[in-house]
C-alpha cells in the first residue's frame, strides 16, 4: 500500500488496516514456522505497510 493512498483513509480506516495487517503478518509468522510460507517476500511487504500506517495516523494527529 502507497503512502499517498493512506493519507487519503479516515483514521478509522488506518486502524482497521492496521488491525488486519497485524493479522495476517502473525498468521504468516505461524506458518513461516511451519514452512507453510510460500511467499516470504509478503511477511516484509506487511511489516513496511504496517510502518507506514502507523507514521501516517501519528502524523494525522498532529
Amino acid at each position: 500500500m502507497k503512502a499517498k493512498e493512506i493519507r487519503e483513509l479516515s483514521p478509522e480506516e488506518i486502524d482497521k488496516k492496521l488491525r488486519e495487517s497485524r493479522e495476517e503478518l502473525l498468521n504468516l509468522n505461524i506458518r513461516k514456522g511451519t514452512g507453510q510460507v510460500e511467499n516470504t517476500g509478503r511477511i516484509r511487504e506487511l511489516r513496511r505497510d504496517i510502518a507506514r500506517l502507523e507514521t501516517i495516523k501519528l502524523q494525522k494527529k498532529a
